[in-house]
């Protein structure tokens, strides 16, 4: 199912379209959180350099990441906070 999910919405690694249906939405969003390391900060910049390598609208994909409790910000200074961890 995620794997469907992933293949219909992100495509080439970019993200096509933001689903509509939250379920849909928090697989994508847990994939683009893989991309941060956990245990580590990072500052605004680099979260968006990250982010701008899945979509243009990396503000977007920033705020749902954060809305979404997969991404944490104190100040300009973020970290993983969610998501899956795989070992």
């Amino acid at each position: 199912m995620d794997t469907d999910v992933l293949g219909r919405f992100v495509q080439d690694g970019r993200l096509v379209v933001m689903p509509t249906k939250r379920s849909k939405r928090l697989i994508v969003l847990d994939h683009i959180a893989q991309a941060f390391e956990p245990g580590r900060t990072y500052a605004e910049y680099d979260v968006n350099r990250v982010l701008h390598g899945f979509h243009d609208d990396y503000a977007a994909l920033r705020r749902y990441l954060v809305d979404e409790q997969f991404l944490t910000r104190e100040g300009n200074v973020y970290w993983r906070s969610g998501g899956t961890v795989t070992g």
